[in-house]
């Protein structure tokens, strides 16, 4: 099995720790060299501690689930013939108390907005069988203990 590195830096600088009033705010750097800003989302740490105009463990997992679904989606679609011009979604997470009581992720809801080649799109049957395949075979998917929920 392949091995996937995140490496996470943060740096409190001369801002004092024990009273919890430090910057949330990190970098996050992937092994293909891409980096992007993190930090903790807003509504569990409030301005200015977070940062508004970074990635958030939450939304990160939601975009990663979402990606693993298209990427898996696409490669079944063109398996089966079909060809894709584009595929856009907005992916929402819900956040709620999971079956042991903790503060999760619960829910994803993907929304999948496709385009398809010469409206040579598949039938409403093939489309919920290419998501529910895509979803079954899909790694974070796999990974994810909360509900997905493809609304197509």
């Amino acid at each position: 099995m392949s091995a996937h590195i995140a490496t996470i830096s943060w740096k409190r600088g001369e801002q004092a720790f024990a009273d919890g009033k430090y910057s949330r705010a990190h970098v996050i750097s992937f092994d293909g060299g891409v980096s992007i800003a993190g930090s903790s989302s807003p509504s569990v740490v409030k301005l200015p501690l977070s940062k508004e105009d970074a990635a958030d463990p939450e939304e990160l997992l939601i975009a990663s689930l979402s990606s693993c679904h298209m990427l898996t989606f696409l490669d079944l679609a063109r398996r089966a013939g079909f060809v894709i011009d584009s595929y856009d979604d907005t992916a929402e997470g819900k956040m709620g108390k999971n079956a042991k009581g903790a503060i999760a992720v619960t829910q994803v809801t993907l929304r999948p907005k496709i385009s398809w080649v010469d409206g040579a799109a598949p039938s409403a049957e093939q489309l919920h069988d290419l998501h529910h395949r895509s979803h079954e075979l899909c790694f974070i998917a796999n990974s994810f203990a909360g509900e997905v929920v493809v609304e197509d």
